[in-house]
C-alpha cells in the first residue's frame, strides 16, 4: 500500500489547477526545479507515468489527472481532521493565511493581526495584499485560509463552488479630483457626462474596480473614459489625482480623511457602493481561524461605512470566546 505524500499531492493538485510549474512554484514559493523534482518522486511512488511533455511545459496524463482529483479529497479531509483535532483540544494556536486588496489588507487585515498578536500570541498570521483573481485560486487550493473580496454595484462576482461569501463591510463610491480642478469648486455632486474630455485613472485590466469605471462611465456618461493611468494602488491613484487632475472612482475606505489637495464628491446620477466579503472555504474551521475571522468581523463593524475610518473598537473579554465558524 502506498503512504502518500501529502505536501507531493498538493504540487499535483496545484498543477491540475495552475497549469504550469512555474506557476505552482510562484504560488508555492518553490523554484521550478523543486516542482518537478518532488512530482518524479510521486510518480515513482505511483507506479505509473503522471506527466507527460506538452510543447515546453508538461500536462497531466490521465493517471495523473484521477491521482489529482483523489487528492483534493485527501487534502480535504486531512484539513478537516486537523481543524477537529484543534477543536477538540481547545486550543487556539496555529497558522492563519489571510489576503486581501489594499484597502482591505490596510484597514482590517493589519489591525487584526495586531489584536491577534496580543490576545493570541499562539496564533501565527500570515498577511498577503492580492487582487481577488489572485486570491481565490490560492484559497481554493489551500494556500491561504481567508480572503477579502470586493465587489462593485451592478458588477457580481462569481461565486465558485466549495467557498462561502459573507458580507462584511458596505460603502459609497466617490468621485475623486483634484482640489485645482474647475469643478472642484462645485461643493454638490458632479454629472459624469461633464467629465467626458477629462483623463481617468483606474485599477489594472481585469479587475473588477477597471470594469466598474469603464462600465460607470458607459452608462451613465454615455462615453468611453480616456483611461490613461492604471494602477492597483490607491495611493498611487489618489497621488495622480493630486498632481495630473486625473479623475478617480473610489470606495471610501481608500480615501483619506482630510485632505485639502483633493476634492471628493458624489456623482449625480445614482449612488455607487461597494462590498467587502470575507470568503473561507467549505467545511470546518480550525480555533484559530474562526478567531482571526471574529477579530475581523469584529474590526469590520468599526468602520465608518460613509469615510472608511476606523472607530474605538471595545476589545472586551467575550472576544477570546472561540465558537465554531458558520
Amino acid at each position: 500500500m502506498v503512504m502518500w505524500d501529502l505536501r507531493r499531492l498538493r504540487l499535483l493538485r496545484e498543477l491540475e489547477q495552475r497549469g504550469t510549474l512555474s506557476a505552482v512554484a510562484v504560488a508555492l514559493g518553490y523554484s521550478p526545479s523543486s516542482v518537478s523534482q518532488q512530482l518524479n518522486i510521486l510518480e515513482k511512488e505511483a507506479g505509473t507515468c503522471l506527466l507527460e511533455k506538452a510543447g515546453r511545459g508538461v500536462r497531466l496524463t490521465d493517471a495523473g489527472r484521477l491521482l489529482a482529483q483523489h487528492a483534493g479529497v485527501l487534502l480535504t479531509a486531512a484539513e478537516a481532521a486537523s481543524a477537529d483535532l484543534a477543536a477538540l483540544a481547545g486550543e487556539v494556536r496555529g497558522t492563519v493565511r489571510a489576503g486581501g486588496l489594499q484597502s482591505a489588507t490596510r484597514r482590517l487585515l493589519v489591525p487584526a493581526v495586531a489584536r491577534m498578536l496580543a490576545q493570541y500570541p499562539q496564533v501565527r498570521t500570515e498577511v498577503s495584499e492580492l487582487e481577488l483573481e489572485q486570491a481565490l485560486p490560492g484559497l481554493r487550493l489551500g494556500a491561504l485560509d481567508l480572503v477579502i473580496s470586493d465587489e462593485y454595484d451592478g458588477h457580481p462576482r462569481p461565486r465558485p463552488a466549495g467557498l462561502r461569501f459573507t458580507l462584511l463591510h458596505e460603502e459609497p463610491l466617490r468621485l475623486v479630483l483634484s482640489s485645482h480642478h474647475l469643478l472642484a469648486e462645485r461643493k454638490g455632486p458632479i454629472a459624469l457626462s461633464e467629465l467626458r474630455e477629462e483623463v481617468w485613472v483606474a485599477a489594472d485590466r481585469g479587475t473588477g474596480h477597471h470594469d466598474m469605471v469603464v462600465e460607470t462611465c458607459r452608462a451613465f456618461g454615455g462615453y468611453e473614459p480616456d483611461l490613461r493611468h492604471r494602477s492597483n494602488d490607491a495611493d498611487v491613484q489618489l497621488e495622480l489625482v493630486r498632481t495630473t487632475e486625473a479623475i478617480a472612482l473610489l470606495p471610501a475606505l481608500t480615501l483619506p480623511t482630510a485632505d485639502l489637495s483633493l476634492a471628493i464628491r458624489d456623482i449625480t446620477e445614482q449612488k455607487l457602493g461597494r462590498r467587502l466579503h470575507v470568503v473561507l472555504r467549505d467545511g470546518p474551521s480550525a480555533p484559530a481561524l474562526t478567531a482571526f475571522l471574529n477579530v475581523v468581523k469584529d474590526q469590520a463593524r468599526h468602520l465608518d461605512p460613509a469615510l472608511g475610518a476606523s472607530q474605538p473598537a471595545d476589545h472586551g473579554p467575550d472576544e477570546r470566546r472561540v465558537t465554531a465558524a458558520g
